[in-house]
C-alpha cells in the first residue's frame, strides 16, 4: 500500500534525452517510444514528458494496484476535467465525498437494469444501420459515435422529443472542444465572445444546464416517475445515508461526466472491433454462427481482446500530493505517476503472444483485473464499465445479425489520437452486405496483426 515517507527520493531510471526529443516521441510515436523504454528499463521508468513533466511510468500490476488504492490525501487524479464537467462531477470529488457519490452511482449501472437498456441499444443500431451503404467502403467511427450518443441520451439522460434532438446537436461539438481546452493553461480559458473557443464552451454549457433542468422538472411531474428506468430518474431518487438527495446541478454534472467518459470511448472500441474482425475471417465466421445460435461467449471474449490490443485510453495519470513510497520507489510531492494500459496489455509477462489478436485467450476465463485495465482500477474505475460492455455486446450482435462484413487483406489501420481516445486512423473502414440479400461468404485472406 502506498504510504507517506520521509525517506530520500528514489525514482526508477529512464532515458536521458532532451525534453524536446521526449515531446517529439510522445506526440509522434508514443507507443514505440514507451515500448523501447520498457524493453530497456523494465516495468518502471522515469521520463520528462510535455505537459505532465517528470513522470514515473508504471506497468507493474502490483504497483498499479497500490496506486489505485492510495488514499486521496496522498494521490490525486491529475485532471482539469472537473473545471468543465462541474463541481458535482465525480472528476471533481475526492475522499469521503467521492465514495458517497460513487455508492449512489453504482446501482443504475449493474444487475438487471442492464437488460432494460438492451432494447434501446438495439433500436439505435437498427436506426443508424438502416442507411449503411452496401458494397462500398465507409468509415464506421462516426456511425458508432451516433449510436453511443443516442443510447446515452435515451438510457442515461431520459431525453426524448425536442430535448433529445437539441442535445444531439449541442453535445458532439461541445465535449471534445471542452476536453481540448482543459489541457491548456487557465489563462487561455477566457470567454472572449460567442465565437471564441472558451466562449463556445461556456454558452453550450449554459444551454445544456437549461435542458437538463427542464428534463428534471419534467421527470418530477411525471405520474409514472417511480417506474422510470433512465439514469437521470434513478439519480433523482437516490439518497445519501443522511437522507439527502443529489443536488439538481450535480445531477447535470454527473450526466455530462457519464457522456464524456462513455460516448467516444465506447464508439471507438466498436470501430476497432470492426477493423479487427475484417482481418480475421475465421473469427468473423465463428462470431456470426454464435450470434445466429443465440450465444455470447465468443462475442464477449472478442470485445475483451479488442480492448486489450487496441485500448482507446492508453494510460491514466495521477499526481502525488505528498512524498510517498510506492513499492521500492520513493516519489516526491507533486510528481506524476502514469500507469500505462498499453504496456500492461502488451506484456508477454501477462499475456501469451501478446502481439496476436486471439479472443480465445478469454474463452472460459475472465480477464485478470490486475493486468487488463481498460476501465482503470480501484475507487476510480469507470462507473459505467458494465453499461459500456453491454452496449458493445448488443451493438456487435445486432450488426452481425444484419450484415455480412467483407474481410480484407489490407494492412491494419494505424492508431490516431483524437485527444480523448486513440482511434483507427481510417475510422474503422467496412464493406457490408445485408445478409438477407447476399447469401454466402464474401471474404479474402486475413493478414497478420
Amino acid at each position: 500500500m502506498a504510504e507517506v515517507t520521509t525517506d530520500p527520493v528514489r525514482l526508477p531510471p529512464g532515458p536521458r534525452i532532451p525534453k524536446s526529443a521526449a515531446a517529439l516521441g510522445f506526440f509522434t510515436a508514443r507507443r514505440r517510444a514507451l515500448t523501447a523504454a520498457a524493453t530497456r528499463y523494465g516495468d518502471c521508468f522515469t521520463v520528462d514528458l510535455p505537459i505532465f513533466g517528470h513522470t514515473m511510468i508504471v506497468s507493474d500490476p502490483a504497483l498499479a494496484r497500490e496506486l489505485f488504492a492510495a488514499n486521496s490525501d496522498l494521490v490525486a487524479r491529475a485532471s482539469n476535467l472537473g473545471s468543465v464537467l462541474g463541481p458535482g462531477s465525480t472528476f471533481s470529488l475526492d475522499g469521503d465525498e467521492h465514495r458517497a457519490r460513487r455508492k449512489l452511482l453504482v446501482p443504475p449501472f449493474h444487475g438487471k437494469r442492464m437488460a432494460n437498456y438492451e432494447a434501446i441499444v438495439a433500436e439505435e443500431v437498427a436506426r443508424e444501420a438502416a442507411d449503411w451503404p452496401e458494397g462500398r467502403e465507409f468509415s464506421t467511427l462516426e456511425p458508432m459515435m451516433r449510436i453511443t450518443l443516442n443510447v446515452i441520451l435515451r438510457a442515461v439522460f431520459g431525453a426524448q422529443g425536442a430535448a433529445l434532438q437539441e442535445l444531439r446537436r449541442l453535445l458532439p461539438p461541445m465535449v471534445p472542444l471542452a476536453s481540448l481546452m482543459v489541457v491548456l493553461p487557465t489563462a487561455l480559458r477566457r470567454d472572449l465572445g460567442p465565437w471564441s473557443p472558451w466562449g463556445k464552451v461556456v454558452r453550450s454549457r449554459t444551454r445544456y444546464n437549461e435542458i437538463i433542468a427542464a428534463l428534471i422538472s419534467q421527470a418530477r411531474s411525471d405520474p409514472e416517475f417511480d417506474s422510470r428506468g433512465d439514469v437521470l430518474s434513478l439519480l433523482m431518487s437516490a439518497r445519501y445515508e443522511d437522507g439527502s438527495a443529489i443536488a439538481d446541478a450535480h445531477i447535470a454534472d454527473e450526466l455530462l461526466t457519464l457522456l464524456a467518459a462513455g460516448h467516444e470511448t465506447t464508439a471507438t472500441t466498436l470501430a476497432w472491433a470492426i477493423e479487427r474482425l475484417r482481418r480475421h475471417p475465421d473469427l468473423l465466421r465463428r462470431l456470426t454462427a454464435e450470434v445466429d445460435a443465440g450465444g455470447t461467449e465468443l462475442t464477449q471474449a472478442t470485445i475483451w481482446e479488442v480492448q486489450r490490443t487496441r485500448p482507446v485510453i492508453e494510460a491514466m495519470f495521477r499526481m502525488t500530493k505528498k512524498r510517498i513510497r510506492l513499492g521500492e520507489w520513493v516519489i516526491p510531492e507533486g510528481h506524476g505517476v502514469m500507469p500505462s494500459i498499453t504496456l500492461m496489455h502488451s506484456s508477454a509477462r501477462h499475456f501469451a503472444d501478446p502481439q496476436l489478436f486471439q479472443p480465445d485467450r478469454f474463452i472460459g476465463s475472465n480477464p485478470d483485473s490486475l493486468t487488463w485495465i481498460p476501465f482503470g482500477g480501484g475507487v476510480r474505475r469507470c462507473i459505467g464499465a458494465a453499461f459500456a460492455n453491454m452496449e458493445m455486446t448488443v451493438t456487435l450482435r445486432e450488426l452481425l445479425r444484419e450484415f455480412q462484413f467483407v474481410t480484407t487483406n489490407a494492412p491494419p489501420e494505424r492508431r490516431r489520437s483524437r485527444g480523448i481516445a486513440t482511434a483507427p486512423r481510417l475510422g474503422g473502414r467496412a464493406v457490408v452486405h445485408r445478409r438477407t440479400a447476399v447469401p454466402g461468404d464474401v471474404s479474402f485472406r486475413a493478414v497478420a496483426d
